[in-house]
């Protein structure tokens, strides 16, 4: 994500990230097993759970992979 980002932005984006972790912990997958249900790479799962560089299509693929609605990543 760009430095010149506002605060505000960056913080949610980690807040996505906090959610999408904690939603394959609760499924009890590690994050090559999400990585595997996924289809997307290791540092992409890495990233996303970081809040950096969260892509609409990837919180559609993890949320599929784990059953979930994406809104439930996103809230």
């Amino acid at each position: 994500m760009p430095d010149d980002q506002p605060e505000w932005i960056r913080l949610a984006c980690q807040e996505q990230g906090v959610r999408v972790r904690k939603a394959r912990e609760y499924a009890n997958l590690t994050q090559e097993e999400l990585v595997e249900r996924s289809g997307l790479s290791r540092s992409t799962i890495q990233r996303v759970e970081s809040g950096i560089g969260i892509k609409w299509v990837h919180l559609v693929r993890i949320a599929k992979a784990l059953g979930v609605p994406v809104a439930d990543l996103v809230r």
